[in-house]
């Protein structure tokens, strides 16, 4: 029972964790972002003076996020303990 509640925790720990967050709207942001320079009219190119300003942003953007996606998933959240656990902590009368 205790192995559930730990996998639990892990897990509410990972969705709040602001990697994730970060991670998904570059990725989301990067995705469209590279979409539009790719599919878009070559009026923003000569805006932009002959550079394909939304691809390489959007790219960027692609890697970036799931580099921070990549670091979640190598360097995964520790599970925080409840205030009711005694497992990790010794009583305070016993000496040091």
């Amino acid at each position: 029972m205790a192995n559930e509640s730990e996998t639990g925790r892990r897990r509410v720990a990972r969705l709040f964790d602001v990697r994730l967050v970060i991670g998904g709207l570059f990725v989301i942001y990067g995705v469209i972002l590279t979409g539009m320079g790719l599919f878009g009219s070559s009026d923003a190119v000569a805006k932009a003076q002959g550079v394909h300003i939304n691809t390489w942003m959007g790219l960027a953007m692609l890697v970036f996020g799931l580099l921070m996606l990549l670091w979640l998933r190598l360097s995964p959240p520790e599970a925080v303990p409840e205030p009711g656990d005694e497992t990790d902590t010794k009583p305070s009368d016993e000496p040091s």
